[in-house]
C-alpha cells in the first residue's frame, strides 16, 4: 500500500509560479511511475505529467509544455510539479498518483492504483 500526500498548493496571479509537492509512504517508491492529474469543476480530470521511477522518462500534456515540470527525489520518496507562467485555465485541483506499471501504458490508460487527496492550485486574473 502507497500513500499520497500533495503539498503546495494556493493562490497565485497569472504568471506566477507554484511548486507542488507529492510525499509517498513505502521503501519501493523508485519502482512507482508517478504522475500529476488535475480536474476543474466541470470538466474531466487531465492527465498533466509523468515520470518514470528511474526519472529518465517524463511526459507533460501540451497545455502545461515549456511552463510545467515534472521530477522526482527518490531518495526522499517525494514528486515535484513546478508550474510557472500560470493561466487561469490552470485552476483546479491536482492529484498525485502512482502506479508499478510503465509511464507508456500509463500515458494510454492513467489507470494509477494509488491517489492523494488532491491540492488546490487557484489562478488569478
Amino acid at each position: 500500500q502507497v500513500q499520497l500526500v500533495e503539498s503546495g498548493g494556493g493562490l497565485v496571479q497569472v504568471g506566477g509560479s507554484l511548486r507542488l509537492s507529492c510525499a509517498a509512504s513505502g521503501r519501493t517508491f523508485s519502482s512507482y511511475t508517478m504522475g500529476w492529474f488535475r480536474q476543474a469543476p466541470g470538466k474531466e480530470r487531465e492527465f498533466v505529467a509523468g515520470i518514470s521511477g528511474s526519472a529518465i522518462v517524463t511526459y507533460l500534456a501540451d497545455s502545461v509544455k515549456g511552463r510545467f515540470t515534472i521530477s522526482r527525489d527518490n531518495a526522499k520518496n517525494t514528486v515535484y510539479l513546478q508550474m510557472n507562467s500560470l493561466k487561469p485555465e490552470d485552476t483546479g485541483v491536482y492529484y498525485c498518483a502512482g502506479d508499478q506499471q510503465g509511464l507508456a501504458v500509463l500515458r494510454r490508460t492513467s489507470l494509477f492504483a494509488y491517489w492523494g487527496q488532491g491540492t488546490q492550485v487557484t489562478v488569478s486574473s
